[in-house]
């Protein structure tokens, strides 16, 4: 099952620009706004977000970002972890010692209570104590139905514990590295999902960001094995949100594309066309969390692939 009907959001009490995040998330950007003006822009944003996917009838769970600790990034859960069809719940080992506070008990108790079984809960926060990390849906984008986990390596993204979500979901890795051009010196891209979306039918990959040849190829032909319409993006789309993408459903079997209108504006019109030929496109204006989180709109979901019973 490749596309979630039911999405958990967590609506920021805190947010804002965090420095220890900004080593290498270089899509963040500090403004001379005040800490209160962002916020209030932060719901704003947030709360359009939800309307827009309730409209259509995704199912949405949100849950309130419990104003202490801190938290400026809760409004990205999908790194802290993720659900499966089997019941597993999975933590994981995060980069920034500020964003593991993200991590609550009390969230997976909701779900519970909703009626979602968590079977296991899979904890790899271990991880950190090594310093390694692997920040979930962020570092991988999983193709569910080939059971391939692509993921480009980065300070965020190691291999070990990489292989060892792998090895509990029973898929492969397909990993490489990806890179990107930043005042003239080429990075290694923070997250997989800044570069890459895999939906039902289509993939939306950045191929320019992966310099060796073999490994561009390799994702490639991995993705077109799949049975996926491969619809290319250039660098500069993906520095406007273009990769981080979500496919979403709704109890009709309705399939949905969730980019951010950042994301929209940047793609041409063949490649919307593409996208519209498979699914719906959902955009929510999102430009605060954009600018001073460095994520969009996909890192703000959270899918819930849990049974119910």
């Amino acid at each position: 099952m490749q596309t979630s009907s039911t999405i958990l959001m967590v609506r920021p009490a805190n947010f804002g620009f965090n420095p220890e995040t900004a080593e290498n998330n270089f899509y963040q950007k500090q403004d001379s706004r005040s800490q209160e003006e962002v916020k209030a822009l932060a719901k704003s944003e947030f709360d359009g977000f939800v309307g827009m996917l309730r409209d259509q009838g995704v199912n949405v769970i949100v849950v309130e970002d419990t104003t202490r600790p801190v938290k400026t990034d809760a409004v990205f859960p999908n790194n802290w972890f993720s659900t499966h069809p089997d019941g597993k719940l999975i933590l994981y080992p995060m980069y920034s010692p500020i964003r593991r506070q993200e991590r609550r008990k009390d969230i997976i108790e909701n779900l519970m209570q909703l009626g979602f079984q968590v079977n296991e809960i899979v904890d790899l926060s271990f991880f950190e104590e090594s310093e390694q990390y692997m920040e979930g849906t962020g570092s991988m984008v999983i193709d569910h139905q080939a059971k391939v986990i692509y993921a480009c390596y980065s300070e965020r993204t190691h291999q070990v514990p990489l292989d060892y979500v792998a090895k509990i979901l029973g898929y492969s890795v397909l990993g490489f590295d990806a890179v990107q051009e930043i005042e003239g010196k080429l990075s290694p891209i923070y997250h997989t999902n800044v570069m890459m979306h895999i939906g039902t039918d289509l993939a939306v990959v950045c191929l320019d960001s992966i310099p060796r040849l073999a490994e561009r190829r390799k994702v490639q032909e991995s993705l077109t094995k799949s049975g996926k319409k491969l619809i290319p993006i250039t660098a500069k789309q993906k520095f406007n949100f273009a990769g981080n993408m979500l496919e979403v459903g709704n109890d009709g079997g309705e399939k949905f594309t969730v980019m951010s209108q950042t994301a929209l504006d940047s793609l041409n019109v063949g490649q919307i066309q593409q996208i519209e030929k498979y699914t719906t496109i959902i955009s929510p204006a999102i430009p605060t969390i954009e600018k001073l989180g460095g994520g969009s709109a996909r890192c703000m979901m959270a899918e819930i692939f849990l049974p119910k019973g």
